[in-house]
């Protein structure tokens, strides 16, 4: 294996000889474990910290190194490894953290396509579908919808299921598949490249560790059953994980997200109601809500069916969390700052009176 196999590019290349980092190693990180990481190079693996300097120069998590991350690290004695630098980030997967309002959680890094995956049986929801697609779009991560188990189903029950998608999302690309019978594994395979990363997003129980082990050709997560009394997927995968498949791509697994909260993405709502924001444009009024003005050229064409009703209706409704979030983030900023400036007046108090010395 060399770099290359781990997604290393020239682009990669030259900011490593730009920032004269001839001195330390670059790995990728493969695992993130509470603030210990499992880096890997073409050679071997390593259990990193990082330094103090990047912890406490850390403005929020974004700030430390999370799966799919590129770093300069250096082994030290005793076989210590530890991260001087992250590289620059092409693309970076996050949401809203549950229950903490203006914060935001990173689901990886680097990553070129996303695999987007819904059961055929019981997860299917265009809504949450259209939710992934936004957190995709708003990070330039580039979407493929799968969907899985299509054993548990008859063929027109699928071709109905492929049509609402179609319907709803465009021209994404869709595969369809099965881990029980491999139908639609080649498909998916063949879009699987060598040096390119891919992760898998769904909620628990839509086969995500399957589809992972089928690739790899091993048992690298462990798998379960949805569960009989509340007819949900079980968190089996607890933490993200970055693997080199056999055919050469990047494969990174993420647990099972029931929660997906659309934090500062307005770009990624616009590409994904791509159809509502074309319509915007033509509305009478700039700062039109599109939910009563007269003029509206959304809610015309919404009335003559130009636009899916169920899409509209989900589209507003990122357009509120959206607009939560950022007021949330304001408010904590504002915090922030005034937090600043008490620790700022402390210090300069201290300074002009230190305490007695004791004794």
């Amino acid at each position: 294996m060399n770099l290359e196999d781990l997604g290393y590019n020239d682009t990669l290349k030259r900011w490593w000889e730009e920032n004269s980092l001839d001195g330390f190693e670059s790995a990728r990180v493969v695992e993130e474990h509470r603030e210990q990481y499992l880096v890997r190079t073409a050679r071997a693996e390593y259990e990193a910290e990082i330094t103090g300097n990047l912890r406490y120069t850390a403005e929020s998590r974004e700030d430390f190194p999370t799966v799919g991350d590129w770093v300069a690290f250096a082994v030290y004695e005793g076989g210590l490894a530890v991260i001087h630098r992250i590289f620059p980030r092409f693309s970076i997967l996050r949401r809203n953290t549950v229950g903490n309002s203006g914060e935001t959680q990173v689901i990886a890094a680097n990553i070129d396509y996303a695999f987007l995956i819904q059961a055929a049986d019981r997860d299917f929801n265009l809504n949450r579908l259209e939710r992934y697609l936004t957190i995709c779009n708003a990070s330039r991560v580039h979407p493929i919808v799968v969907l899985s188990k299509i054993d548990l189903i008859d063929s027109r029950e699928l071709s109905a299921l492929m049509e609402r998608i179609r319907h709803r999302i465009g021209d994404i690309p869709l595969l369809s598949l099965s881990n029980v019978t491999q139908q639609g594994m080649d498909s998916l395979r063949t879009r699987i490249e060598r040096g390119k990363t891919y992760c898998l997003l769904g909620s628990s129980g839509v086969g995500k560790s399957t589809l992972l082990n089928a690739l790899s050709g091993t048992t690298l997560m462990k798998t379960d059953s949805i569960s009989e009394r509340t007819h949900k997927g079980r968190h089996v995968t607890s933490h993200r994980a970055l693997v080199v498949l056999p055919s050469g791509g990047i494969l990174i697994d993420n647990p099972g997200m029931r929660e997906v909260g659309i934090a500062d993405s307005g770009e990624g709502i616009e590409a994904t109601f791509d159809r509502i924001a074309r319509l915007a444009r033509d509305c009478r009024f700039r700062d039109c809500s599109h939910t009563s003005e007269t003029g509206c050229a959304v809610l015309k064409a919404l009335k003559k069916g130009g636009i899916d009703e169920g899409s509209y209706r989900n589209y507003l409704k990122l357009r509120r969390e959206e607009a939560h979030f950022e007021s949330s983030l304001v408010e904590r900023r504002k915090k922030d700052r005034a937090f600043g400036k008490m620790l700022k007046n402390y210090k300069k108090v201290m300074g002009k009176n230190p305490p007695a010395p004791e004794g």
